[in-house]
């Protein structure tokens, strides 16, 4: 008897297990890492859930030469629509030298567990 994968509840979450982050339980490649979380390839391809990005937002930051390194802290914070604070984490650190550049992506990936392709 083949076992059939339980439908995820929204929101639901669990430990990837090669990073430990955080991640949604219906996620088949975990986005920190994306370490593959099911091997039923075929299968998992045809029921994956339906993905894409309403939010994807890049910026650069560069050093403008003159005057010592630059530290930096990258932080994210996650808000309800009452304004209230769901979430807040340090994604990096660093520093810039003179004359270096970072850029930094943040994009925001929706599905639906229940719908799929």
């Amino acid at each position: 008897m083949k076992a059939t994968a339980r439908p995820a509840t929204a929101g639901a979450t669990r430990a990837c297990p090669h990073c430990k982050a955080t991640i949604l339980e219906s996620a088949a490649v975990c986005p920190a890492c994306r370490g593959h979380l099911r091997y039923d390839s075929a299968a998992q391809a045809a029921n994956a859930p339906e993905t894409h990005s309403p939010l994807r937002v890049e910026g650069a930051i560069r050093h403008p030469g003159e005057g010592p390194a630059w530290e930096y802290s990258m932080l994210l914070t996650i808000r309800n629509a009452r304004g209230e604070e769901v979430a807040r984490q340090l994604v990096g650190v660093g520093a810039l030298q003179p004359n270096e550049e970072r850029t930094f992506t943040l994009s925001v990936e929706v599905s639906a567990p229940g719908r799929r392709r």
